[in-house]
């Protein structure tokens, strides 16, 4: 079966919320087995709309709108929709009950631009709003369908769940199953070069290589007649890609770099301390974000002058004065201060030059020195980054992580 997404809503087309229904939309059919060929974004338009819809169907068996249900004048795409398949809006008393109740218990006033919420294409299944004043619906005619889900995304994503998912189940033609590898440390057009056979003569799975910001991710995709035997056909070749990048694979799913190293330092009872200067505290940010981690993280310091290295973290002023505030003698030093002043097992550090400003020749904008200290070792890391002052410093935050994770699998400490 094929699908198309269009997302109804001039405010995408401006760019003032992003649009994440599409996103969510495609990954939800791709589980049902379901090709989604194209995404389209159209304005509070009803030309344009109708126009939307005749192309999306003139290509698509199935289209899935999102938005234009609200109660206001330039929410159209249930007109739209009832004209372009020439039905009559008609109202439901059940629907409009349960907007009335909906507005008596957040103790509003209903106006009665709500009461159009509850008018439908004759024939329509109506899809119940549990989150939200606006109901959705499908409509079938001609072998083709259409299904309406409104626009605010927790409306949108539990009516697709709860109610949408039940229905295009009838529609399943067998399974997708995915899997995805996280990836850290390595270029995406190294990583490529390094598995490119694999890429090369894929036929099923498909194996999809995506680049975000110091990552790279690898959605290995596999059609089957089940769940099991698309993981069956998945296993080879993840057991292949694994056997040669797996010092770069960091975790599997729906995971993060933050997360899987909070795991590692709370299962092997590490506890650590970071002192930042050139990242401003985005590491221990980082690392905060997984619940539990202040089992481990006793602390996080944001040592950006000279004097506060010296106070906070004993960074030897003759060493500033020698080598700099970047350099990796001063990185060693911040680890190490920061552990000792602390008590933990670990001490991370970062100083750089993060820019516009305060380069030289020598020390250009994106030098960084990144100095970890573990149990009385010590390991430095150089990184010579490229871009803005905020790519490079979550650039430098997420290869410091990565750094941690690398030294404590590598070392097996305890």
């Amino acid at each position: 079966m094929k699908a198309e997404i269009l997302c109804v809503g001039t405010e995408l087309l401006l760019g003032d919320i992003v649009n994440t229904n599409a996103q969510f939309l495609a990954k939800e059919l791709a589980d049902l087995g379901i090709f989604v060929y194209y995404q389209s974004v159209v304005g509070d338009n009803s030309d344009k709309l109708k126009k939307s819809l005749e192309i999306a169907f003139s290509r698509a068996d199935l289209v899935i709108t999102t938005g234009g249900l609200g109660p206001t004048k330039d929410d159209l795409t249930k007109e739209v929709a009832a004209n372009y398949f020439n039905k009559e809006l008609i109202l439901d008393e059940k629907s409009l009950n349960k907007i009335k109740e909906y507005f008596e218990c957040q103790k509003r006033k209903m106006v009665e631009g709500n009461k159009k919420q509850a008018y439908f294409p004759k024939g329509s299944i109506i899809l119940p709003n549990d989150w939200g004043t606006a109901p959705g619906c499908i409509i079938e005619e001609n072998k083709k369908t259409l299904i309406l889900l409104p626009g605010p995304p927790r409306e949108m994503t539990n009516m697709f769940k709860y109610y949408v998912i039940p229905y295009l189940n009838k529609y399943q033609d067998g399974v997708l199953i995915s899997k995805v590898l996280r990836i850290c440390g390595i270029g995406e057009s190294h990583m490529e070069d390094i598995i490119s056979d694999i890429i090369k003569n894929q036929i099923n799975p498909t194996i999809a290589p995506y680049a975000k910001q110091g990552e790279v991710t690898l959605r290995i995709t596999a059609r089957a007649n089940s769940k099991e035997e698309a993981e069956n056909i998945i296993a080879p070749i993840k057991n292949e890609i694994y056997s040669r990048l797996s010092e770069y694979i960091y975790g599997e799913g729906d995971t993060s770099l933050e997360e899987e190293v909070a795991k590692l330092l709370i299962n092997k009872k590490l506890t650590i301390a970071t002192a930042e200067s050139c990242t401003g505290g985005l590491i221990a940010s980082k690392l905060i974000n997984y619940p539990g981690v202040s089992s481990v993280f006793m602390e996080g310091m944001v040592t950006y002058s000279n004097e506060s290295k010296m106070k906070r973290l004993n960074v030897k002023k003759e060493t500033l004065q020698k080598y700099g505030a970047v350099s990796e003698e001063t990185a060693i030093e911040m680890a190490m201060g920061i552990a000792k002043e602390v008590g933990t097992n670990i001490g991370l550090s970062v100083t750089g030059i993060a820019g516009p400003g305060g380069a030289s020749e020598e020390k250009p904008v994106g030098l960084v020195f990144i100095g970890l200290y573990i149990n009385g070792k010590i390991k430095t890391k150089k990184l010579n980054l490229k871009g803005s002052r905020d790519r490079i410093r979550n650039i430098t935050a997420i290869r410091a992580l990565d750094f941690l994770r690398k030294e404590i699998l590598e070392n097996t400490i305890h």
